[in-house]
């Protein structure tokens, strides 16, 4: 008879968070078992994996023998189709997939328990913004600490450096080309209620986080709403998150006392984040009843387009959008951009006219292959477009409807 104080973790991929976490769960949680884990991969082609009588290829398999779902694939398409099903079998889900929630996230929230885990930069901002309103601070900027950017990395780098820190090609080229920082932050603004200042963010050069904090929290006042953003950091580690707040002028003196400054504006910061190792705490939130962490909100006003990396000709084919070297992702403002392509629909499209470097892909520059990817996004897209169209009516119109 099964234990039923012991839940059952289905987990949805094989790649390093996978063999990361499932260790976890197997040497520490004793709450927890790993039940199955779903791959597309031959199971015979998976000898280091950690617990190979887990293994499946059937989606089926996976829903019916667990009680919660991570998914950790990094794949929009595939993880897609996973949640959908998780949810018909009326499953919660956690991932460790900013590229996902990015893309067609929004829709699935609606559609049930859908939360993206502390560990990932996301999440982990999303942790830190939970213990500073518990604190009665007031976030004005979600910050992200980034190591290094070059917007156009070659393929022979970027294999030396996959091979070198033991992870994928894509996954080291949206690192390094900026997709990834982009794609979290949206993440974030979207599930917080925050905005960006400019296409692809700021993105400031920092020696000193507290001044950059000081810098961004003005121009966070200025706009008159939370942005997020991102740091490139030079003489102090990268690799961590942080928060520029504001907090009651009657705690002023004591916040200063308490070493974070004289203010208006103090940083929060969370100097890691330790992907896998912490995943388990958001399955377990979840499984207590906790809730949602953060996801891409059902109603976003940010996204991520796809940007030329190269001059290309019609009828060349994008390979792949995130990770890929034709092109990289920049935030927008999808009231601005209503036509712009996002990143993670892009999977051997072919191009119908030839693009210059820097300029942004429109749904007139491709050709689509038909995908439920491209049906969910078409359906945001009109949801967009009838709110924007909603919010500029006259005031006693939008009343009257």
């Amino acid at each position: 008879m099964k234990d039923a104080t012991i839940k059952r973790v289905g987990v949805s991929g094989t790649g390093m968070i996978s063999h990361c976490f499932v260790r976890l769960i197997m040497q520490h949680y004793k709450d927890m078992t790993i039940s199955r884990v779903l791959t597309r991969r031959r199971i015979d082609t998976l000898g280091d994996f950690p617990l190979r009588d887990a293994l499946t290829n059937s989606i089926d398999d996976l829903l019916e023998h667990s009680d919660i779902i991570v998914e950790c694939t990094g794949d929009v398409f595939f993880g897609t189709e996973v949640i959908e099903r998780a949810f018909e079998a009326g499953l919660p889900v956690v991932t460790i997939n900013a590229e996902l929630q990015v893309t067609t996230g929004s829709h699935l929230a609606g559609k049930g328990l859908l939360t993206e885990a502390e560990g990932d930069q996301p999440g982990s901002l999303a942790a830190l913004h939970e213990e500073a309103l518990q604190m009665g601070f007031k976030p004005l900027v979600y910050g992200n600490m980034k190591g290094y950017l070059n917007h156009n990395p070659s393929l022979e780098d970027m294999t030396y450096w996959s091979k070198r820190q033991g992870i994928s090609l894509e996954q080291t080229t949206s690192f390094t080309d900026g997709t990834k920082v982009q794609i979290e932050q949206v993440v974030v603004g979207n599930g917080f209620g925050a905005t960006i200042t400019r296409r692809g963010l700021e993105g400031l050069a920092s020696t000193d986080l507290n001044v950059s904090g000081q810098v961004l929290g003005l121009i966070a006042d200025g706009v008159g709403q939370p942005i997020v953003d991102y740091v490139l950091p030079s003489g102090y580690p990268a690799g961590g998150v942080f928060l520029v707040c504001r907090h009651d002028e009657m705690q002023a003196q004591a916040i200063e006392y308490f070493k974070l400054g004289p203010g208006p504006y103090y940083v929060l910061t969370r100097p890691f984040h330790l992907c896998s190792l912490e995943v388990g705490k958001t399955v377990r939130r979840v499984l207590a009843g906790g809730g949602v962490l953060l996801n891409n909100s059902v109603s976003p006003t940010l996204g991520v387009a796809a940007i030329a990396k190269r001059e290309m000709r019609a009828g060349e084919i994008i390979a792949r959008g995130i990770g890929g070297f034709d092109v990289r992702g920049e935030a927008v403002k999808l009231a601005e951009e209503l036509d712009h392509v996002p990143i993670g629909l892009l999977r051997n499209t072919v191009l119908k006219r030839p693009v210059e470097p820097g300029q942004l892909i429109t749904f007139d520059d491709i050709e689509v292959q038909p995908s439920r990817v491209l049906d969910i996004l078409t359906q945001q897209q009109q949801t967009v477009r009838q709110r924007i169209a909603t919010d500029t009516q006259p005031t006693t119109l939008r009343q009257a409807l």
